[in-house]
């Protein structure tokens, strides 16, 4: 039971704020010395001392060695470098701008323009807080001068700028694809339909709700300029973009280049886009390597805490465990579904994906295999679900992200009511993945 009490205390660690790398390093240490030191009778007296928990004590700098010598991980650096220069180049600030020019004048317009660039915003840089607070910034002033209320302009802005979670390049897929081991350009593939009906029930949610109660999302003032002049800006904004979007996942998608390459294709490709809008300098560049480095370094200490927790958890036979109970439920396959994703939501309002992908669903991992569940649709699942936790109180990191930039008026529960319908129309999305798998292209 050694393994069950580990994953207890972890978690209760990490409820109470202790930090995720130093709490699954430190917990794996301890409970791994502990296990290798005494196996205990019911009296607890010292019996035996375990060699297994010696020898993957020294194996564990191998396992370490061989993460950081994971081609498919190189991937996250590249795409998070995309990220931050397209935010640097104010790309957010264009979308929207031309977007409005466009959608201003329909009831609903200014949130409907919020969900597409949010869209476009996942498909180009993938990174949530960038386009969350970019948004917030410039769409949700615009949103409360003109009377839309507080709860559809922020769950809008959260829920838009979350879609960079499912749909691709997103550091989640990469991260699901180490741990599936699958191959991440297949998981992209997959993700793109549940990620595109998203953002059509998300638009039709707004443009339903606008047409119902007309004082929620009022249309904005005629603006001045001919409609062929406002398309023409709309498309300009938009091509550059759209272009690099077509580069990344196109090359992948074609079988051209893999993850990792198309990321460094996405890389330079945003420091052209960069240049193009005249934003690109040495002192952007040296900003954006900077911050790539801390999210990255970030990620792999997670990487590396949440290995030693595992290989940890797996010597002690804690998996066997887990496994028993879980191959033995009544209705085996349907109710292995049905509590893995109650257990990732409930995790999901609690500790961040990263954790969750790398303590959790190694867990679930054998058990999906054992039950004969297709790989690729329990990763896109997976993917769905670990996206609604950037939405979920108290810990959605969404609203964080925009509770930062709000105007004082707008109060933290604005937020948690506004993303409720949202967080709603995600879990229809997975439970519709879940019914109809044939519909989204899973055998």
């Amino acid at each position: 039971m050694i393994g069950i009490v580990m994953f207890a205390a972890a978690l209760l660690m990490l409820t109470v704020g202790y930090p995720v790398a130093f709490t699954f390093g430190s917990v794996s240490i301890f409970f791994g010395i502990l296990a290798a030191i005494v196996e205990l009778t019911p009296d607890f007296a010292i019996i035996a001392v375990s060699e297994e928990f010696f020898q993957m004590f020294s194996m564990m700098p191998f396992r370490i060695y061989s993460i950081m010598n994971n081609t498919i991980l190189m991937a996250i650096p590249m795409f998070i470098f995309m990220g931050i220069i397209l935010q640097k180049s104010e790309l957010a600030e264009r979308l929207l701008e031309a977007m409005g020019t466009l959608f201003g004048k329909v009831r609903g317009g200014v949130a409907v323009s919020t969900v597409l660039v949010g869209a476009l915003l996942a498909a180009s840089t993938g990174v949530v807080g960038a386009s969350v607070v970019a948004m917030g910034v410039i769409s949700l002033p615009v949103m409360l001068k003109y009377g839309y209320s507080k709860k559809l302009a922020t769950g809008t802005i959260c829920a838009a700028g979350t879609l960079g979670q499912i749909i691709p390049p997103s550091i989640v897929l990469i991260i699901l694809g180490d741990v599936f081991q699958v191959p991440v350009g297949d998981l992209f593939q997959a993700a793109v339909g549940p990620g595109l009906i998203l953002v059509v029930l998300y638009v039709l949610y707004i443009l339903i709700l606008a047409y119902i109660n007309k004082e929620v999302a009022p249309a904005l003032p005629v603006q001045e300029g001919s409609r062929a002049g406002n398309i023409k800006r709309a498309l300009l904004a938009i091509i550059p973009p759209l272009t690099l979007i077509v580069l990344v996942l196109g090359s992948i998608f074609a079988g051209v280049a893999t993850p990792t390459e198309s990321a460094s294709v996405g890389s330079v490709g945003a420091m052209v886009l960069a240049a193009m809008y005249r934003k690109l300098s040495w002192r952007i560049i040296e900003e954006a390597s900077l911050e790539t480095v801390k999210i990255t370094a970030m990620v792999f200490a997670i990487l590396i805490g949440a290995t030693a927790f595992s290989m940890v958890f797996v010597y002690s036979g804690a998996d066997y465990i887990v496994e028993d109970a879980l191959t033995n439920l009544p209705g085996q396959k349907w109710t292995f579904l049905l509590l893995s994703m109650l257990a990732i939501m409930l995790l999901g309002f609690f500790i961040d994906f990263i954790e969750i992908s790398y303590i959790v669903v190694p867990i679930l991992l054998p058990i999906a295999d054992i039950i004969g569940i297709n790989p690729l649709w329990f990763a896109i699942l997976i993917a769905m679900n670990l996206q609604t936790s950037f939405l979920t109180p108290p810990f959605g990191f969404s609203l964080f992200y925009l509770k930062g930039v709000c105007p004082p008026e707008v109060r933290t529960v604005d937020l948690y009511r506004g993303v409720i319908p949202f967080i709603i129309i995600q879990m229809l999305v997975l439970f519709s993945i879940v019914v109809f798998p044939g519909f989204y292209g899973f055998s």
